[in-house]
């Protein structure tokens, strides 16, 4: 079956808000659902049969290096005595592609925080892992 390559979207296209903010010095983001499983045995069968008993989402952001505002939420959510939280909006919209995606990851919770990495001569970039508790997919073509 053919495609045409124009319908690839490009991740150049990539819009990412975070808590209703849009970071508009985002270089990449990936979120992922892990899927936690029991083998499960049956007689008659030799191979290892799995079934689903949870799951788990991960994912980072990645942005140029342009201000401490990441770090900043993060540092002033646990000054205050608090877990920073989060929503993160992820929107993939390609205008020489039909496809279009837009998906809410919740309950994000942020994993680690550099505060401080870089070298001579180098852009600066921060990733930005995290977990969350779920994904709504709010537009998807």
């Amino acid at each position: 079956m053919a495609f045409n390559s124009h319908g690839v979207i490009n991740g150049t296209h990539g819009t990412l808000w975070i808590n209703d903010k849009e970071i508009g010095e985002v270089k990449a983001f990936q979120c992922k659902v892990e899927f936690e499983k029991e083998d499960i045995k049956m007689c008659g069968d030799m191979a290892t049969h799995t079934k689903v008993v949870g799951y788990s989402i991960k994912g980072s952001v990645t942005v140029h290096k342009i201000s401490s505002k990441m770090c900043r939420f993060v540092v002033d959510s646990l000054k205050s005595g608090k877990e920073a939280r989060a929503t993160i909006i992820s929107k993939l919209a390609d205008p020489d592609s039909d496809g279009t995606e837009r998906v809410a990851i919740k309950n994000v919770s942020f994993d680690d925080l550099t505060v401080a990495d870089w070298e001579a001569g180098t852009p600066g970039t921060s990733e930005h892992p995290f977990t969350a508790t779920s994904i709504e997919y709010l537009d998807m073509i």
